[in-house]
């Protein structure tokens, strides 16, 4: 097989959010790196609050960082220049080329006359500006590399949004790139899903659509050819291929809360423990939670179940309540007071049973919170289990701190607005712990395989359980297995031959479009 030509791409388009547009892009990363192509993904526009910290200090959506990861290359701020961050229904922080420039309403951002704030760089009904900003990262990321994998957002259908597209047909067009549409057909509607996204888009942007990929499918395909033969024949487009339904292949996604490795969000597949009792883990489900996939590290040590909760009996009974982060530290703590759940959490640090919080949950842990840039809430009383007070400051921490905790040598990656002042307890991981009540700022930090076991074993000791971590649970080797297995999809159940034809060659030459009719 022939390796793509140089600045040769694609865009992985999808019918709807969540259809699989990150695994795929992924798994084609992974299956192009695999044939010796030099690759690198890139999403010119992310929604979403699961973050993360690139070496040089630039905040990117986790779901590019771990495309990167498949496709064996440091990620950069490249990949993704543009990352909203909902701090409500109607508003995002607006993070460009890494670095947070304001806050910005939705109609603001998409056209209208809402404003930003601060407003550092980016104002209100300005987003068009912001296609040449992406189109020069994927210029750049074109010189460097044989091919750039694209992902797009929602649907590339939505028509209420295409005149401000930086992310879907806008970015295609500008660049022309083939499009593969990708369809979840677990849901349903599959069919009608890809004629109608191709139906709705304009005869340029049409010209543009390749084809389709089946994603999710369950059964056997051969009772699915002759619908996708009646798809080709009604829109002129090939399916490139259907690839089978898989549990935990959602991994570091921008939509849902999943623990992906292992299905461990099912307690049925849970590997079993090491030792003699399982551990339960209630990680509480707080308004706007960022960052859930901290958790995922968890998952993937024998024995150990995870389970989002939102009730204070689910949390009562778990042998480690974890408090994540999130980008509304005041709505977290209102949510847990109205829920009764921080009266939970507070007797269980009063009984010595384990608490862990993350980031915006280790500020609603301490004892006061200024906040005149989050909420604008003003001085709020926290949980008071930690013995610490956070002021929001406008300028963001993102860093990726080293250190070491319970003798282990720990990394982590910081992105937050509060500046947390300790003022007792025993040092963890820049945060404190007082009791079995741990916190810090650190996100990823479970990741670490030798610290993550360490921590269990306290928090076994402390829950009073029959656990024994496995000695040999590689959390890095899991993730790798799991990218492997993303390639392995792509390799064996798409037309890899055509998929690199359109990625060399580029976009599809004008195909027809039949108009809708029956078969």
């Amino acid at each position: 097989m022939s390796t793509a030509a140089p600045g040769g791409g694609l865009l992985v388009a999808g019918t709807t959010s969540d259809a699989g547009k990150s695994v795929v892009t992924a798994g084609i990363c992974r299956w192009l790196v695999r044939q010796g192509v030099k690759v690198a993904p890139f999403k010119a526009q992310n929604m979403s609050l699961n973050s993360f910290v690139t070496r040089e200090g630039a905040e990117i959506g986790r779901a590019q960082a771990m495309q990167a990861q498949a496709a064996r290359v440091e990620p950069t701020a490249l990949m993704n220049p543009v990352l909203l961050k909902p701090g409500s229904d109607r508003s995002s922080q607006v993070v460009l080329l890494g670095k947070p420039v304001g806050e910005m309403s939705a109609r603001g951002f998409f056209g209208g006359t809402g404003g930003s704030s601060p407003g550092k760089g980016l104002h209100g009904g300005r987003q068009e500006q912001l296609l040449g900003v992406v189109t020069d990262c994927l210029a750049q990321l074109r010189g460097t590399y044989d091919a750039v994998i694209c992902e797009g957002a929602g649907s590339p259908a939505e028509i209420n949004l295409r005149r401000t597209d930086i992310v879907n047909m806008g970015i295609a067009r500008a660049a022309r790139f083939p499009v593969v549409v990708v369809g979840d057909i677990d849901k349903g509607g599959v069919f009608a899903s890809f004629f109608g996204t191709t139906a709705l888009l304009s005869a340029a942007d049409q010209e543009l659509v390749a084809g389709y990929l089946v994603n999710k499918f369950r059964g056997d395909v051969s009772l699915l050819e002759p619908g996708l033969e009646m798809l080709r024949g009604l829109t002129g487009r090939q399916t490139f291929g259907v690839l089978p339904f898989r549990h935990g292949l959602g991994i570091d996604e921008e939509d849902g809360l999943r623990v992906s490795l292992r299905g461990a969000v099912r307690e049925s597949v849970v590997a079993p423990p090491v030792g003699e009792d399982v551990l339960r883990v209630a990680v509480c489900a707080v308004p706007l939670m960022s960052n859930f996939t901290d958790v995922d590290a968890l998952a993937a040590e024998p024995g150990v179940v995870v389970r989002f909760v939102d009730r204070p009996e689910e949390l009562a009974d778990a042998d480690l309540a974890i408090v994540p982060g999130t980008r509304g530290t005041v709505k977290a703590l209102e949510w847990l007071r109205e829920r009764g759940l921080a009266d939970t959490l507070a007797r269980r640090a009063a009984e010595g049973r384990p608490v862990l919080g993350i980031c915006g949950g280790f500020q609603a842990l301490g004892e006061v919170i200024e906040d005149e840039v989050e909420s604008r809430a003003g001085t709020v009383p926290g949980l008071g289990l930690l013995p610490v007070s956070v002021r929001f400051a406008v300028a963001k921490t993102l860093a990726r701190p080293v250190g070491e905790a319970l003798g282990e040598p720990v990394e982590g990656y910081e992105i937050h607005h509060g500046v947390a002042d300790v003022r007792g307890g025993e040092p963890f991981l820049d945060g404190c712990r007082v009791g079995a009540v741990w916190g810090t700022h650190w996100h990823g930090s479970l990741e670490s395989d030798g610290f993550r076991r360490a921590f269990l074993r306290q928090v076994a000791a402390a829950a009073g359980r029959r656990f024994v971590p496995a000695p040999d649970t590689s959390f890095g080797t899991l993730r790798e297995e799991q990218l492997d297995l993303l390639g392995d999809l792509i390799e064996e159940h798409a037309d890899t031959d055509a998929l690199l034809r359109l990625i060399e060659t580029g976009a599809p030459a004008g195909l027809p479009f039949v108009p809708p009719g029956a078969p």
